[in-house]
């Protein structure tokens, strides 16, 4: 199973449930690479998303303890339910938030990482990736610059054990 999220320096992701600093190359990665695909995502960052609504063109499952219908999207009640629901499905991403990318992470062989040069305050992290011997960098595109921010896209894989 693969995620995909954007972290800061500190391998932060956020503040109050929001990014306080944003990409648009790294939305538009996203975009293309979520395209088609299964997500798996959090109640609390679905409805941060536009409208509150499931992500068009990918198929949503949505984690949470709650008994709640979600137009658009399937609920699933546990990571094991989750990754049995996404089976089904060629690709499927892990997009968050923070709870969702702690229970989900044991399951995750692939990540594809936007660092970020900028370390906004954060309230929120990822598992520091270049910290942990269990993963590798596998590819790292050259770094590139918005509004004075470097940013670079990485992908990390598990090391098979």
């Amino acid at each position: 199973m693969d995620a995909i999220v954007a972290v800061y320096a500190d391998w932060g992701i956020g503040a109050k449930g929001t990014q306080p600093l944003v990409i648009p190359a790294d939305r538009r990665r996203f975009r293309e690479l979520t395209m088609g695909a299964a997500v798996i995502v959090g109640r609390r960052t679905l409805e941060d998303f536009p409208g509150g609504k499931p992500l068009p063109g990918r198929e949503n499952f949505v984690l949470s303890r709650r008994n709640i219908t979600i137009e658009g999207a399937q609920v699933v009640h546990s990571p094991d339910e989750a990754v049995a629901a996404a089976a089904r499905h060629a690709r499927c991403f892990v997009i968050g938030g923070d709870s969702v990318f702690r229970q989900m992470f044991p399951h995750m062989t692939r990540v594809y990482v936007t660092k970020i040069d900028a370390a906004p305050h954060s309230d929120v992290f990822f598992p520091d990736l270049d910290a942990d011997p269990a993963w590798h960098c596998v590819s790292a595109e050259p770094r590139a610059e918005h509004d004075g921010v470097g940013y670079q896209f990485c992908v990390y894989e598990k090391i098979e054990a």
